[in-house]
């Protein structure tokens, strides 16, 4: 495998041994998949998102500083409004959410999920219509309902029967009635990360399909008469590439509504599957297209239909990680470098590994040491003649688990004061962001025809202090 070429490094580096660390690779490649659609290596050997150099963007915001190539997003929005042409289409804001995302999903005709009141106060702040705003959350209080109810959201995903109360209560009190889905916990176990899985049993989001509380729910709702039944919500994971999976999860949930309609002669209008949709971040991810994923989708949601004798519902579904997750690269500095064994006998020549450290790490991508999640990373402020060498990208913090980069390959003449990328951060990386050994949160910043804005600003160490009354 060739590892820049390829993007990234994977595996057991000692059972490998020294013929794999002689792989020939070109340290200067960049891999189209993992980067957004507007980085080049300019002339010089930097990189240039949509035409503006990183030295640039280094020198006017600092590092670290997460980069958004705008028409990238925008881009990716289209791609999945051309594609699910009639499907609504809701970006799921728990990826990465500010004001200025909000408008841009808004401007690209896109709906808009949130998860907490912080995000419907981010959306609704922004300008976000309300009626194409769904609210999540398997533990919305009383003030985080009442505020959806009086925005008038469009939709709000109820997880359980708690919360049926509540916002029966609250619906009855304000005369309204508003539009809600029921979460369903098909089951399926998806092939992914056991903390980002969502739909098997033995977990805090939904209703049990097989224990019967997902049509328990649904018979309340209808028979209450309060609120507006609206349909059927699965939501099986994240950076999920295997179709069958959605195959399973639709099918059960048709039969679900299959269900209701003989129990209480309604048929159900609407069915979300969810999001999930994997992105490469390195060359061992294939991602599907967005086109080949809507072909893929509506033709389970058919067959199923078919089988259970049902009119085909109206469709959502809630892509977040595909939309911005590659639109975004985070641009960090060098401190130190320093070189050490590689091999369970620590011999030297078992091949050695540069630990590459930079002025971040897991305050502002907790992702490698929470999910052990793979990234690549480039020097990204010059091209190198030198040979390669395996590296590990590595933060600042007081963790011996602060990893960025678990393997890669840089230019052996990696130094201080270099720039290195890493492509693949939009999702996740600031909305998890923490101020862990009271390190300040990085700037987002917004790149599009050659001119940069802040879209999200820079923590200071005023910031921290602020809010430390003590």
């Amino acid at each position: 495998m060739r590892a820049h070429e390829a993007g990234a490094l994977h595996g057991d580096i000692g059972s490998r041994g020294p013929a794999w660390l002689r792989t020939p690779v070109d340290v200067n490649a960049l891999v189209p998949a993992l980067w957004p659609r507007n980085v080049e290596r300019a002339p010089d050997g930097a990189l240039a998102v949509a035409g503006l150099g990183v030295r640039d963007i280094a020198a006017e915001f600092g590092t670290p500083v997460y980069v958004l190539d705008e028409d990238d997003l925008r881009s990716r929005c289209r791609d999945f409004r051309t594609a699910f042409a009639d499907v609504d289409v809701y970006y799921a804001g728990k990826a990465f959410l500010c004001r200025a995302v909000v408008r841009m999903i808004a401007e690209e005709g896109l709906h808009l999920d949130v998860c907490t009141g912080g995000e419907l106060a981010t959306a609704l702040s922004a300008g976000m219509p309300p009626e194409r705003i769904g609210f999540h959350g398997n533990n919305k209080s009383v003030r985080e309902l009442t505020r959806a109810l009086d925005a008038g959201v469009g939709r709000i995903i109820v997880d359980s029967f708690t919360e049926i109360d509540r916002l029966t209560a609250l619906a009855r009190e304000r005369g309204v009635r508003p539009k809600v889905m029921i979460r369903v916990t098909v089951g399926v176990e998806a092939h992914t990360h056991e903390f980002i899985a969502t739909a098997h049993e033995d977990q805090k989001f939904g209703f049990s399909l097989a224990g019967g509380a997902a049509a328990a729910a649904a018979f309340k709702i209808l028979d209450e008469g309060v609120l507006e039944l609206r349909g059927l919500h699965s939501h099986i994971g994240s950076q999920i590439f295997d179709a069958s999976g959605f195959e399973v999860s639709a099918r059960r949930v048709l039969a679900l509504q299959g269900q209701i309609r003989d129990a209480r002669g309604v048929e159900l209008p609407e069915l979300d599957l969810g999001g999930g949709f994997g992105i490469a971040y390195t060359t061992q991810d294939d991602p599907a297209a967005p086109s080949d994923l809507a072909k893929r989708l509506r033709k389970i949601v058919d067959a199923e239909c078919a089988s259970e004798r049902l009119a085909v519902p109206h469709l959502s579904i809630e892509p977040g990680r595909a939309i911005v997750g590659p639109a975004v690269f985070t641009l960090y500095e060098v401190g130190t470098v320093k070189s050490v064994p590689v091999g369970t006998g620590g011999d030297a020549a078992d091949g050695r590994r540069a630990y590459v450290s930079v002025d971040g790490g897991m305050s502002d991508n907790i992702r490698t040491a929470l999910y052990d999640a793979s990234y690549s990373a480039t020097v990204a402020s010059r091209a190198s003649a030198a040979e390669p060498m395996l590296a590990r990208v590595v933060g600042k913090h007081c963790e011996s688990g602060d990893i960025v980069v678990k393997d890669e390959f840089l230019p052996a003449d990696v130094q201080p004061g270099d720039l290195v990328a890493v492509p693949g951060t939009g999702a996740y990386c600031r909305s998890m962001a923490s101020n862990y050994n009271h390190v300040p949160r990085p700037p987002v910043v917004a790149v599009r025809a050659g001119r940069a804005r802040l879209i999200v600003r820079r923590e200071t160490e005023e910031d921290l202090l602020a809010l430390d009354v003590g």
